[in-house]
């Protein structure tokens, strides 16, 4: 089963709209140094699992998404975007994982400005997951 990083990363470079492309605007756990507008989805801590009935694992992971930008506003409407397009998302599937249910925990909140004078927006989400039979 991939980190709920990786297949949050696949959910949002799947909608068109964002412009996303991974590993050129939209990265997974680091933060690059180079380039000034970008999104990074990183795994942080949820809630602990729960086991099913027939011995399978349910899961509460959590992710934290960053959205960087030297444009106060542009990123703002990203991160703001971003949320529209994954809280709320029910039994899909991604990756051979089945996410029953993607909730934004905190609406975008400004990180800070980076050393170069950017603008970076933090969103986190709680997905609850398990992997398919």
């Amino acid at each position: 089963m991939n980190t709920a990083a990786n297949d949050v990363k696949d959910m949002l470079e799947d909608v068109s709209a964002l412009g996303l492309v991974f590993t050129q605007n939209l990265f997974v756990g680091r933060e690059p140094i180079i380039g000034d507008n970008c999104v990074t989805v990183f795994d942080t801590s949820g809630r602990p699992p729960a086991l099913t009935l027939s011995g399978g694992q349910y899961n509460y992971d959590a992710v934290q998404v960053r959205v960087r930008n030297n444009d106060y506003q542009t990123a703002f409407n990203l991160a703001h975007a971003i949320v529209d397009s994954l809280h709320g998302r029910t039994r899909e599937s991604w990756n051979e994982t089945l996410y029953t249910l993607i909730t934004c925990q905190s609406p975008p909140a400004l990180l800070d400005w980076d050393d170069n004078n950017r603008a970076r927006f933090i969103i986190n989400f709680e997905t609850q997951r398990r992997k398919e039979a």
